[in-house]
């Protein structure tokens, strides 16, 4: 063979394998697989508003989610991600290569997360159950909802703004901010106060927030759901016929001592609208969020001639109800002096 048929055989040969060295290179950082999880088929990885591409690689780092950094930071160059970075929940599973991996951050499809809250006696309380979880502050969903303007233009006040969180789960955008969150709420609230619970509402003379008010303090009374609309209809029976509501858990709510577990006469003294033994009617707001359950309760109550209940002394949580207040007496006694007897005293 000639010598320059040997020199170009050569440098083909070398070619060759240089370029295949060069692609497997190249397939390893884009198709070999790179995300290495240890004991699990997922990992998440959160990428907070305004992050840039180096807190990026710095989370990847930190959680070890690749084997091989260098070759995430090359194809999420040549992929332009720095300029493509969006805030979010990501599922990064195990067995992902970087064209994957980059090719799902840089969409920004985000896995949502479910928020659940249900029980809740303060607005703190629910801005700090919706916050578990998402990247929102539950301070600032708080100054959302102290925010006199804000509420009143979505028609709550600032003692019916509770009522607007519908307990459940919902599903969320973990990069949902404080206003986002309210705005869902909202739209919660309205798909929830369909026109049949709205038709009943109005059938009861109340508006969706005195609903949700009454609720709150059935939900207060008990803990059984064979009592809740018994107890519901109790306290329609007293609005009806304009009798005070006289609800120890309101009284409980205006002195802001949720230890108390024995109302007692000098409690009754409080000046404040909540204080349901004073002054006649619904108190301004609810006393604590109302669960579904209590508010479709209310909307069906029981239909009786109970004026009366009281918790039964045996302390199984069910309460005995009276047509008449000399009735009540008798089993208020009974009661009371269970109390005694347990020494519970306040």
């Amino acid at each position: 063979m000639k010598t320059w048929l040997k020199i170009l055989l050569g440098i083909i040969i070398f070619g060759l394998i240089a370029g295949g060295i060069i692609g497997a290179k190249f397939y390893t950082m884009i198709l070999s697989p790179n995300v290495e999880l240890a004991d699990a088929s997922s990992a998440n990885l959160f990428i907070p508003s305004g992050a840039e591409f180096s807190d990026v690689v710095d989370s990847i780092k930190a959680n070890k989610l690749v084997k091989d950094v260098s070759g995430f930071k090359w194809v999420a160059d040549k992929k332009n991600y720095a300029n493509h970075i969006y805030p979010g929940r990501y599922v990064v599973k195990n067995g992902m290569n970087n064209n994957d991996l980059v090719n799902l951050l840089r969409s920004g499809s985000q896995t949502p997360v479910q928020v659940t809250f249900s029980y809740a006696r303060l607005k703190e309380e629910v801005a700090g159950k919706l916050a578990v979880g998402i990247e929102a502050d539950s301070i600032d969903i708080v100054n959302l909802i102290n925010n006199r303007s804000y509420i009143e233009d979505l028609g709550f006040t600032s003692e019916t703004i509770i009522s607007m969180f519908i307990p459940n789960t919902y599903n969320f955008n973990w990069s949902t901010d404080a206003k986002r969150v309210m705005e869902r709420m909202k739209k919660e609230y309205d798909r929830f106060w369909n026109e049949d619970r709205k038709s009943k509402a109005e059938s009861l003379g109340m508006t969706q927030q005195e609903v949700s008010t009454l609720a709150s303090i059935v939900q207060s009374e008990t803990n059984l759901p064979q009592e809740q609309k018994r107890i519901a209809g109790v306290y329609v029976n007293r609005l009806d016929i304009g009798m005070a509501l006289e609800a120890d858990p309101t009284l409980v709510f205006a002195l802001g001592d949720f230890s108390i577990r024995r109302v007692l006469d000098k409690h009754k003294a409080i000046d404040s609208p909540y204080n349901t033994y004073k002054y006649p009617g619904l108190p301004p707001g609810p006393i604590c969020l109302p669960q579904v359950s209590y508010i479709d309760a209310v909307l069906d109550f029981e239909d009786h001639e109970y004026l009366f209940f009281c918790a039964r002394e045996d302390f199984s949580g069910y309460s005995n109800f009276a047509k008449t207040y000399a009735q009540h007496l008798v089993n208020a006694r009974k009661y009371h002096r269970a109390l005694n007897d347990r020494k519970i005293f306040r």
